[in-house]
């Protein structure tokens, strides 16, 4: 598995509620994307930093979404370039299922 951690410094703070406004608008367009298995949207408690973090199947499926369509969309919906950093996942705990998930 492969986590991916992406971030972006937005151009002014925002609160809570706006990111919460935001990422509900854009959380559908991440429901059907092929190896994704779970995608947590984060912002920075000052409120100028947003991103995500994301466990993948497999590197090629995240590769897969990282497109420039992708970080156009991106830079159009928060006037920002988007940085995208890949950790290898060998092992996932997830308490919700009472699972502790591994690489095959």
């Amino acid at each position: 598995m492969i986590t991916t951690i992406t971030t972006f410094a937005l151009p002014k703070a925002i609160t809570r509620e706006e990111a919460k406004g935001i990422f509900l608008s854009t959380a559908p367009r991440y429901q059907a994307v092929p190896g994704l298995v779970r995608k947590c949207y984060v912002l920075s408690e000052d409120g100028k930093t947003a991103g995500g973090i994301y466990l993948w199947k497999r590197r090629e499926d995240a590769l897969a979404l990282y497109t420039e369509e992708w970080r156009a969309f991106v830079r159009e919906k928060y006037q920002t370039e988007p940085q995208v950093t890949y950790f290898s996942s060998p092992v996932v705990v997830d308490n919700l299922t009472h699972e502790i998930l591994a690489d095959d």
